[in-house]
């Protein structure tokens, strides 16, 4: 069983990673990460801001603390000029205790003025390697679409996409069909034409059925021509019966002619 669940495991990575990998994309990735060094950059800034602010309190409560060192030292000069020796040493026993405060504070302020050093630097330092990135990054960019539009245009040149795949298929299909259609046009038409179909309209004929037509089409016409040519004439009767039927001239000499001769007595 356990051995049947590391197996599931390792399937189930494997599908996520393959799923992943194809929705990764690279361009993405690089704005992400400048984004995130872009929030690092702002928080060491913020973070110099503040060791900033507070060397800045520090320098204040200095000038204070020397300010009133100054004015006990005063104090207690006058005193002292004025006898009062007693006054003299208690202002300057103030003073020692604002000195200690006073070198206090100068030691913090040194400390915090090296650590706004370092961080000033890291930040200097942090936003070089940012604009360095940046620019890095804008250059796998413009590579990577680059090659991804050289790719597609390849696949679509080469067939291979699955659009221009579809595009082809599409007319191969269109291409199949209109040759079957124009061989089963042509195959009725030979059908058509050696009488192995019947045409139910009547329209179609075969070569010697036409030609029979078109010699009988022309009999008529020279007939009723000759016809016509008789009446202007005033031919007889006979004549246009003899015409009609379709006799020649040859016929009507080769009958024997029966009319009686009637002699004049």
């Amino acid at each position: 069983m356990s051995g049947v669940m590391k197996r599931m495991g390792m399937i189930f990575r494997a599908k996520a990673n393959k799923a992943l990998d194809r929705a990764e994309d690279p361009r993405e990735t690089l704005d992400y990460s400048y984004q995130k060094q872009l929030e690092l950059l702002q928080k060491v800034r913020r973070g110099v801001a503040d060791v900033a602010t507070s060397r800045k309190r520090l320098e204040l409560q200095l000038n204070q603390l020397q300010q009133q060192s100054s004015k006990l030292e005063d104090q207690g000069r006058k005193a002292l000029a004025l006898g009062r020796e007693d006054l003299a040493r208690e202002a300057l026993s103030r003073r020692a205790a604002l000195q200690q405060q006073v070198t206090d504070l100068e030691t913090q302020h040194q400390t915090l003025q090296g650590e706004e050093e370092k961080l000033t630097l890291a930040a200097q330092r942090l936003q070089a390697k940012v604009d360095a990135f940046r620019t890095k990054k804008e250059t796998i960019k413009a590579t990577y679409t680059a090659a991804q539009a050289q790719t597609r245009i390849g696949e679509a040149f080469s067939g291979i996409s699955e659009e221009m795949g579809d595009v082809g298929l599409a007319i191969q299909r269109a291409e199949d069909k209109t040759a079957q259609l124009q061989a089963r046009a042509g195959a009725i038409d030979e059908l058509l034409a050696s009488g192995a179909l019947d045409d139910p309209s009547g329209m179609a004929k075969d070569d010697i059925q036409a030609e029979l037509d078109r010699l009988s089409g022309g009999t008529d016409v020279e007939l009723e021509l000759q016809r016509m040519k008789a009446e202007l004439a005033g031919g007889s009767s006979d004549q246009r019966q003899a015409l009609e039927g379709g006799t020649g001239q040859g016929q009507s000499q080769s009958q024997p002619q029966d009319t009686p001769r009637f002699d004049k007595q």
